[in-house]
């Protein structure tokens, strides 16, 4: 025993001592000091890192697959429906050539700037609409009223891609029951040819099928007068919600691969959406050149009438136009950048994106305006008598355009298969930007894909329920009065608070700065255009900003708002605005909370609240990996807590380290 005891104490001793002579870790660094001598001080040895995260670190973020992957989605997500039907529209009602003027003053200097602003806030924040507002918690209320515009437009916007599914099936019939040659059109169309001077007025096979098929309008008295639901659109709402769902449970690669979420157990497929439609608009150009007439309506569409040019209804509408087709102010930007690298070229992506996706609204305008030159030769009627306004002109002339072709059945099959495509895009970055802001506030959503699917499918599921409203016999006059007010001045003053909060309250110069640390390798060229977008950001878009949310309510209050011969009641028009008010609300209300939530005077409050948090530069994505804070330097008998590692006060001392 005691040969035991004293075996027992020389391991102890030499136990001891070898942990007193070896290096101690503190924070994954090594210490070298000599711990006998209180006056030795600790020394760090970096060469023997243990970069270990904090525990209590979020599930890291999807990433996109390639840079070419984030531009094909972005292209399919600005590309889309409003390309198609809403740009040529707008172009010919406010005088033809001479609408690209105001349009491509707006697209440069506020649609090219507040594009490249919203990607390089997700892109260097890595979060959401609202997560990434902690560079300014002031203004943490501009992607609350991004998450009620999005949560708006989903909600009417699919609507649209049911009415192309409803189409695209009606379209394996032969012949098409909206055109002529069907048999209940005979009485309509007399001998079958087109209408003629006699008979313009009355109503076409198309208008018809619209009307009366398709919406059931004829049915309903207004807004107070909704009627049933019709079952069809109800279904084919139902799968359009479907697909959707398949793409969000996919994750951001399935954006820009709708066929990827149709044929879901396929691993390879190229990326269709992206340029399936600009097969089908050469495909429509080059039948349309051969059609007879098809030159007056290229002449009309690139004549300009100059006496427009003083209308500032012009100028509204290429404003509207230019935010419609490249999405801003939704979130749908913001979120998908988010998921970039952070060392993502944005000023290339930027130009890429936006001056393709205006290209695509002046290429698609002669496909259209060749075709409505022929319908217009066939009516006997002035070219700009021929389109409806709103989504008529896609489901009133394109389907009598059609019927027009030979092989209609083909043609009309081709071209409501590119709207479901344009369409389905579209929506699913509008709805990317709802997800990622709520799975940032929630990040265990993220980790669990069991909870992630449940939220996702609850989240489609009410938004078809609440979209029933909308498929009723008078379903389309909420829907017209949800897309007139959904983004009107609502989204103007959202923009609006964007562009002044980045430029004055976040600094336009630290701005900049962060798009430079983006690109690494900043070439000359993205340092001079910079100089550009920092003039548009202090001075030129808050301007044209201003003057359009002016005329815009001077508008609305002079123009009432209709649907055809239908006149909204005021209570409707209330409704709208309440609609567009409730978005752009959110920025005081959550201005007033975090001022609330500070200390001090009033002045002191509001510094506070435009400060940026500590967190703002720790969720940046560098190389694929995370990038973790340093540690604290101390010596290796304080006991160090996790708190100390996120305390306010330790993280203002490693930022002005």
């Amino acid at each position: 025993m005691p040969s035991t005891r004293v075996w027992f104490l020389i391991s102890l001793t030499f136990l001891l001592i070898s942990v007193l002579q070896s290096p101690a870790q503190l924070n994954g660094l090594t210490l070298v000091h000599d711990v006998i001598n209180p006056t030795s001080q600790p020394q760090f040895d970096c060469r023997a890192p243990s970069p270990l995260p904090p525990p209590d670190l979020p599930p890291p973020r999807e990433q996109w697959g390639g840079k070419y992957e984030f531009l094909l989605s972005c292209i399919g997500y600005c590309v889309g429906l409003g390309n198609v039907w809403r740009f040529p529209y707008l172009c010919y009602r406010n005088g033809g050539g001479v609408f690209l003027i105001p349009y491509f003053i707006m697209l440069f200097f506020t649609g090219v700037p507040l594009f490249l602003m919203e990607l390089s806030l997700g892109q260097y924040g890595a979060a959401g609409p609202i997560t990434v507002w902690k560079c300014c918690p002031l203004l943490k209320g501009i992607g609350i009223g991004m998450l009620c515009v999005s949560t708006l437009v989903c909600l009417y916007y699919n609507i649209i891609i049911a009415w192309t599914f409803y189409y695209l099936g009606m379209s394996f019939q032969s012949p098409l029951p909206w055109s002529c040659d069907a048999i209940a059109n005979i009485g309509l169309c007399g001998n079958g040819s087109s209408l003629n001077g006699t008979n313009s007025s009355k109503l076409s096979p198309t208008e018809i099928f619209w009307n009366e098929k398709v919406l059931g309008v004829v049915n309903s008295k207004g807004l107070q007068d909704p009627g049933p639901v019709r079952w069809q659109l109800a279904i084919c709402l139902l799968v359009a919600w479907f697909i959707i769902f398949l793409c969000m449970l996919k994750g951001i690669r399935s954006s820009g691969k709708v066929i990827q979420c149709v044929i879901y157990l396929l691993p390879q497929v190229v990326y269709v959406t992206a340029t399936f439609p600009y097969i089908v608009l050469i495909v429509l150009i080059i039948r349309g050149a051969t059609l007879e007439g098809s030159l007056q309506g290229v002449a009309f569409y690139l004549t300009p009438n100059w006496e427009h040019l003083a209308n500032a209804q012009v100028w509204n509408d290429a404003a509207s136009q230019i935010f419609y087709s490249l999405g801003i102010g939704v979130g749908g930007l913001l979120s998908m950048a988010s998921y970039n690298k952070f060392d993502n070229n944005v000023i290339r992506d930027t130009l890429v994106i936006t001056i393709g996706n205006c290209a695509t609204s002046f290429f698609s305008g002669f496909a259209i305006f060749s075709i409505l030159g022929h319908m217009a030769w066939r009516k006997n009627v002035p070219v700009g008598e021929v389109a409806d306004t709103g989504p008529g002109l896609a489901f009133v002339a394109y389907p009598e355009a059609l019927a027009l072709l030979p092989g209609s059945v083909f043609w009309s099959i081709l071209f409501f298969l590119m709207l479901f495509m344009l369409g389905v895009d579209t929506l699913f970055g509008n709805m990317e930007g709802i997800t990622t802001a709520v799975l940032d506030e929630f990040p265990q959503l993220r980790s669990n894909m069991k909870n992630k699917s449940i939220f996702l499918a609850l989240l489609c599921f009410g938004f078809y329920l609440l979209g029933l409203l909308l498929i009723t016999d008078g379903g389309i006059y909420w829907f017209t009065l949800i897309d007139s007010f959904s983004t009107s001045f609502g989204l103007i003053i959202i923009t609006l608070f964007m562009c002044i909060g980045i430029s004055f309250f976040y600094g336009v110069n630290q701005f900049c700065q962060d798009i430079v640390d983006m690109i690494c390798l900043c070439p000359p060229w993205c340092t001079k255009v910079l100089l550009y977008f920092k003039a548009c950001w202090v001075f030129c878009t808050p301007f044209l900003l201003l003057f359009i949310l002016t005329y815009i309510f001077i508008e609305m209050y002079n123009t009432p708002l209709h649907y055809g011969s239908y006149l909204y009641p005021r209570w409707g028009t209330a409704l709208g605005v309440c609609m567009g008010a409730a978005c752009c609300l959110q920025i005081p209300i959550w201005a007033m909370v975090a001022i609330g939530k500070e200390s001090g005077t009033l002045r002191d409050r509001f510094k506070k609240a435009i400060r940026p948090l500590n967190s703002w530069r720790m969720n940046n994505v560098n190389n694929g990996q995370r990038m973790v804070p340093e540690m604290v330097e101390a010596p290796f008998t304080v006991n160090l807590t996790e708190a100390d590692f996120h305390a306010q006060v330790w993280e203002r001392g490693q930022s002005e380290a």
